[in-house]
């Protein structure tokens, strides 16, 4: 994920593997009759394998009234595996209890990647509203075994021998991993205090959807309706052409219609000559579920800080952060401030300057007024045209999005000897939905990788990937994963193809990155494969891969003019490069700004409930960002960490980039498709997945620790 996450984040109740799924008895049929085949029984697809080409899910045959028999089918397998682990006389040990445990609900596993997918990429209302009613179920069965003292002694029993036991260290971290999950979710509780982390744990849940819920509402529901040309002056005509094709989408022919949809906003305060119009959209874009109305976030999100600072305090911690860094490579909120501290200062010098420059070509022009927020990407891009003679316009006619994955293709297979195959004979779950059957070098099947490419109304915003069957392993043999990534790209308008930013296409290569992560995967316990990472860590494997977007070799590959066939110019990639510094502070001080406001948050050591406004406010000002850039994501639309897994963690992406800045080093140390270097960073890191230790793997790949000014160099701010 880069803008948003969410890798992949669901109410799984434990990591789990692939033990035999129980038997399938008359009471699991779903007794619908199906209109093609009247007096049949329909049997609920999940409760049998795909029986598709790799056990791909079957997407066509799956109905939302599959999904909720499915889960409290896979519960209650889960129930009966976990009941034969606390039954079992023999004592306590890392097979009969640990990996017993470990294997416990493969259907529970299945329907969830499937659904929760599904919710994030195509959700119908009806699967929207069926996730809310599965979040206190799944709360609830997650909290039946944390709490459970009983298997926690049993869990403890073995934790207490690890010295003694001569297990390896995929073994040994998977024991250590399952106590803490105990540890942390409620196991040294009274019972008192357990009943009331139930009901945390349920309440945050419920919460976390509605914010979701909320955001997306409030998105859909605006609009910017144009129905004077003049008023599209500036923009360019691909961009003009998608606001044509989404009035038409929405009954509006012959006018243009802009929403707060990156792909459409972006572009749009990058572009229009209009100063009203980006003043609107910017305020629409930046109060988004903060409207004092029925999708109003501000007492939610309060109340879901609240009851983490509650929660927190029962488990033992000062505060959620605290509780949350336990688990990731940053230890403790202090050393997080303590690197934003370091990071602030240049950058905001940096932003201020941008400001300065922007602010003098507003006063030599013959309009003259201040500076403001809506103002920053349009002059921005005026000033870094005039500076390097760059417009970002340049470049796309060089970047069309298939070209782009070819490009991406390219790249694995001089890395790691992959190649691709396109099946449109395998199932999707949209027509948009591009399948390729990706062998290792060997020719054997290494994984299914699917791209969703387009914006939809429906679909979530930003970026990410996730998979739909994690790489495990069955009778010895290695189950080949299968992994999606979802953008949110324009989709092709009248045949024509998707032309990509410069950043897009870096955003289409980092994903990727993610994919590779798990498609790479050769782990013996399916909760450590892939991206099974701490979230500090699991976005560096993908910022490495984004720096191969840029290097000469690989462009010569792949980005070639849509209509001529020429190989991009270097010297414009120079400048695009050299143009790409210029607004770093602005890029830099957004993201940090955000950053510093999800640890302020969840930093917070009483369950006081703020006045949400006030709270921002009051942090933002503490920070001393400057009224011209406001925080990437202000509080009531900061799904990362009030609706997904990134709380107390959205520093991950700067943590994690030091490491990627510094990983890539390697690779221009000895050449950017070293075969050395490339094995080393797949077999001593990727197909780890989360067996060892992160921080011993990159040492182990690198030779030492990161260094922060590779990071410090790319972003110009040194």
């Amino acid at each position: 994920m880069k803008a948003s996450y969410p890798l992949f984040a669901t109410s799984i109740l434990l990591a789990l593997g692939c033990a035999t799924v129980l038997p399938t008895h008359a009471a699991d049929k779903q007794q619908s009759m199906t209109a093609e085949r009247p007096g049949l029984v329909r049997v609920n697809p999940f409760f049998h394998p795909w029986g598709t080409y790799l056990d791909i899910p079957d997407f066509a045959r799956i109905q939302t009234s599959d999904y909720l028999p499915a889960f409290q089918r896979g519960i209650e397998e889960q129930r009966l595996n976990i009941n034969a682990v606390l039954e079992n006389r023999a004592p306590a040990s890392f097979y009969n209890t640990i990996l017993a445990m470990e294997n416990a609900a493969p259907l529970l596993q299945k329907v969830s990647l499937v659904f929760y997918g599904q919710r994030s990429a195509n959700p119908t209302p009806a699967i929207t509203a069926l996730s809310k009613e599965l979040a206190p179920i799944l709360s609830s069965a997650r909290d039946d075994i944390y709490l459970n003292d009983k298997l926690f002694q049993r869990v403890k029993a073995v934790y207490d021998q690890r010295e003694t036991l001569k297990l390896n260290e995929a073994q040994q971290r998977l024991l250590e991993d399952t106590y803490l999950s105990f540890s942390r979710g409620g196991a040294n509780l009274n019972q008192q205090d357990k009943e009331k982390f139930r009901g945390i744990n349920k309440a945050i849940s419920e919460l976390s959807l509605t914010f979701r819920e909320n955001i997306l509402a409030d998105t859909n529901k605006f609009k910017l309706v144009i129905d004077n040309k003049a008023d599209l002056a500036g923009l360019p005509d691909d961009i003009i052409a998608t606001a044509t094709a989404t009035a038409r989408s929405k009954g509006l022919e012959g006018k243009w219609v802009f929403t707060i949809q990156k792909p459409s906003y972006i572009p749009f305060m990058t572009y229009a000559d209009n100063r009203e119009l980006r003043q609107q959209m910017y305020q629409a874009y930046t109060t988004q579920a903060d409207h004092d109305d029925e999708h109003d976030n501000k007492k939610l999100l309060a109340k879901i800080a609240s009851m983490r600072v509650e929660r927190a305090h029962l488990l033992g911690y000062r505060s959620h952060a605290d509780y949350v860094m336990e688990q990731r490579t940053a230890k403790k909120p202090e050393n997080v401030y303590d690197l934003l501290d370091k990071l602030w200062p240049a950058a905001l010098a940096k932003a201020k300057d941008e400001r300065a420059q922007m602010q003098a070509m507003i006063d030599s022009s013959d309009n003259h007024f201040k500076l403001k927020a809506w103002d920053w990407r349009y002059y921005a891009n005026k000033v870094r045209a005039e500076k390097y003679d760059f417009d970002e316009q340049q470049t796309k006619p060089y970047f069309s999005l298939n070209n782009t994955i070819k490009g991406m293709f390219y790249t694995a297979n001089r890395l790691y000897g992959l190649t691709f195959v396109e099946r449109d004979d395998l199932p999707k779950y949209h027509p948009d939905v591009r399948t390729f059957e990706v062998h290792d070098k060997d020719g054997s099947v290494l994984g299914i990788f699917m791209g969703d490419y387009f914006v939809r109304d429906n679909k979530r915003s930003g970026a990410w990937a996730s998979p739909y069957r994690k790489q495990q392993m069955k009778d010895g043999q290695r189950v080949p994963p299968i992994v999606v990534n979802v953008l949110n790209l324009a989709a092709p308008i009248d045949g024509k193809p998707t032309l990509l930013t410069f950043d897009e296409a870096s955003t289409v290569f980092h994903e990727f990155g993610h994919a590779l992560h798990h498609m790479l995967s050769n782990v013996q316990y399916t909760s450590q494969a892939g991206t099974a990472v701490p979230t500090d860590y699991v976005e560096f494997p993908s910022q490495v891969n984004e720096n191969w977007m840029t290097q000469p070799e690989v462009l010569a590959q792949f980005a070639h003019h849509v209509d001529t066939g020429e190989v991009i110019p270097q010297a414009l990639v120079d400048k695009a490069l050299a143009a790409g510094k210029f607004n770093q502070g602005f890029n830099t001080v957004e993201y940090l700004a955000a950053t510093k406001l999800d640890l302020d948050w969840h930093s917070l050591t009483d369950t006081k409930l703020r006045d949400a406004a006030k709270f921002e406010q009051a942090s933002l000002k503490k920070m001393g960002l400057i009224d011209e850039i406001p925080p990437r994501y202000r509080s009531t639309y900061f799904g990362h960490i009030f609706s997904s897994g990134y709380s107390a963690g959205y520093y991950s992406y700067i943590w994690a980039d030091i490491l990627g800045a510094d990983a890539f080093e390697a690779f221009k140390e000895h050449g950017i498709f070293d075969k050395a270097t490339a094995d080393a960073f797949r077999y001593k890191l990727l197909s780890k997945g989360g067996s060892r230790d992160p921080m011993q793997m990159y040492r182990d790949f690198r030779g030492k620790d990161a260094d922060i000014k590779p990071l410090l160099e790319s972003r110009g701010l040194l």
